[in-house]
């Protein structure tokens, strides 16, 4: 039987590319209107894991996903990082000529601005997501309506990509993360890169300890986020994802933090990820 993956967003989506990336295509798919929505199915046993989006390299961190993941018993077991390709998608047998409107997510048009700057006839319409707005143009069969979303929207729905890589940075990548059930994750083998979170007791220097200790054993501190912490005036959490070369490194890292801060929770441990 093929494993159940939740991901936000609806077919043909940017999570479904990045999930099909990482577990090849024989999956089957839930998908969700919300991020909520996919930790709930995955704590609920009502599918085997979920894909999560937690950045993106222009957009940056993606703060209710670190709260959503602090809030409940799920284990990071995975990452991929993904290059978000924009592309303009019709009907077949339509052309650029016959653009009217462009449909698409407000970030997806906002990705393609120096494109559609070009073409000031055309009107913008924001939808809820890329790849059902071209869904909705094949099952309405508009013509003279085009869509911004990516290949597999194409694919999956029978449309003519009729202008390809529309979007303004070659550079915009977006990282997932792979999460499961604590209680059912399995170790990851040759692990090399580690989530967790810190709060330390909120005084002069407090953090600057942290980091030096982690630097101290050669450890790269890949990403460092803060958010508030519920029920304390300005105080924060903080997620750090940590790179490192050997088991043992990490093991003496948290032996090393623990002194110097209130709590630490390790999300999960597992590999660096590919990047498609």
């Amino acid at each position: 039987m093929s494993p159940k993956i939740a991901i936000q967003g609806f077919e043909g989506s940017f999570h479904q590319i990045a999930a099909r990336h990482y577990f090849g295509t024989d999956i089957a798919f839930s998908t969700c209107a919300t991020f909520a929505e996919v930790v709930r199915q995955v704590t609920s046993e009502e599918v085997d894991c979920g894909l999560m989006a937690i950045e993106n390299s222009i957009a940056g961190s993606i703060l209710p996903n670190y709260n959503l993941l602090q809030q409940v018993n799920l284990r990071v077991t995975g990452e991929v990082y993904l290059r978000i390709r924009q592309h303009l998608l019709m009907l077949p047998g339509q052309s650029l000529t016959d653009i009217r409107e462009v449909h698409s997510h407000p970030m997806a048009l906002l990705q393609c601005r120096a494109f559609l700057r070009e073409h000031l006839d055309w009107r913008l319409v924001e939808t809820e997501d890329t790849a059902l707005s071209a869904k909705n143009i094949r099952e309405q069969h508009l013509t003279g309506t085009a869509a911004v979303a990516g290949s597999l929207a194409a694919e999956l729905f029978d449309m003519n990509i009729v202008a390809e890589d529309i979007h303004s940075d070659d550079q915009n990548y977006t990282r997932f993360l792979v999460v499961e059930r604590a209680e059912k994750a399995k170790p990851v083998g040759n692990a090399n890169k580690a989530s967790l979170y810190f709060h330390t007791d909120h005084q002069q220097g407090s953090l600057a300890k942290v980091l030096v200790r982690i630097a101290d054993r050669g450890i790269n501190l890949s990403k460092l986020q803060s958010y508030p912490r519920p029920g304390y005036t300005w105080q924060y959490y903080f997620h750090a994802d940590l790179e490192f070369d050997a088991a043992q490194q990490l093991e003496q890292v948290l032996e090393d933090i623990a002194p110097v801060t209130d709590s630490v929770r390790v999300l999960g441990v597992y590999r660096k990820g590919e990047t498609y």
